[in-house]
């Protein structure tokens, strides 16, 4: 009889110090970091439920009482009610445009070989590279010799614009990765190539599909360059200049400021929790078949 490994019963063994320390450490970690991101949403979620005097008089304190009263404000009598619509029409208009034609035009990019594809290729690569403020000067030209400055129609097609290239190139890397037999197998059983796009590649690339919409819709929200140098018009204004307007020279009503860009951040929560699940999903699925 041996007592080498005995061990008592109902006594477990003890995990190795070091795998205990390490998941420590990683806790650690994750716990400092969520802290470093969240930490400035909560304070900006604080200061939107108080007024400008109570934040002055102390930027950290605790709201009290909540005043519930500044999103009324804001949406009502600011009129951020028109600013968060008009940046809705924009914003959704232009990334349907963009993930519909992207898709499109990424799937023949890399599934069909055509004289001046790798040209084609090329150009929107190019695109990517350069800064889009450059092109600040001539879009504004062009908008106005066709009479869409100052137009929410002229800020989508800008918008479309300088978005479309960088979704044709992730979207090309992904499906050019499709398996050619599939395509071969839909053709054999008769489908053209808008069956074959719609019934193939939409649902398979569905993951690359939901990371450009969220990135797409991040980027688009939150726009200002463009939207303040391409729309004048009070009533027209989208969201991020909306917030602007409560920033003056020499008084800033910081109350409202938290306020709007709270109301502002809503939405893009709530759209990038749905489409991050709807993106696990299809990576699953995909991972799965």
């Amino acid at each position: 009889m041996t007592y080498q490994n005995a061990q008592p019963h109902g006594i477990k063994p003890f995990k190795p110090l070091p795998r205990l320390f390490g998941r420590g450490a990683l806790a650690l970690v994750i716990g400092a970091y969520t802290v470093y991101t969240l930490g400035p949403f909560l304070w900006l979620a604080t200061m939107s439920v108080r007024n400008t005097g109570e934040i002055s008089a102390d930027h950290y304190a605790w709201p009290s009482p909540f005043r519930w009263e500044q999103f009324r404000v804001a949406w009502v009598d600011s009129a951020f009610d028109t600013y968060f619509w008009n940046s809705a029409i924009v914003v959704v208009t232009a990334v349907a445009v963009v993930t519909l034609v992207g898709a499109a035009a990424a799937h023949a990019l890399a599934r069909y070989r055509f004289r001046g594809n790798r040209i084609i290729y090329g150009i929107l690569f190019s695109s990517i590279i350069f800064p889009p403020q450059i092109t600040l000067i001539s879009l504004y030209q062009i908008l106005v010799d066709y009479n869409l400055y100052n137009s929410l129609t002229g800020l989508t097609l800008v918008y479309i614009s300088l978005q479309l290239p960088l979704t044709v190139y992730l979207l090309e890397g992904f499906f050019a990765r499709i398996p050619q037999d599939l395509f071969d197998a839909a053709k054999m059983d008769g489908y053209g190539d808008i069956e074959i796009f719609r019934r193939i590649v939409l649902p398979i690339g569905m993951p690359a599909i939901a990371t450009t919409l969220i990135l797409n819709f991040i980027q688009l929200w939150n726009e200002f360059l463009f939207a303040v140098v391409l729309i004048s018009d009070p009533e027209k204004r989208t969201l991020p200049i909306g917030i602007r307007a409560f920033m003056g020279d020499h008084f800033q009503d910081i109350g409202m400021i938290a306020a709007g860009v709270m109301i502002s951040v809503i939405p893009v929560i709530i759209a990038y929790a749905f489409f991050s699940e709807k993106l696990i999903r299809g990576m699953t699925a995909g991972a799965v078949k």
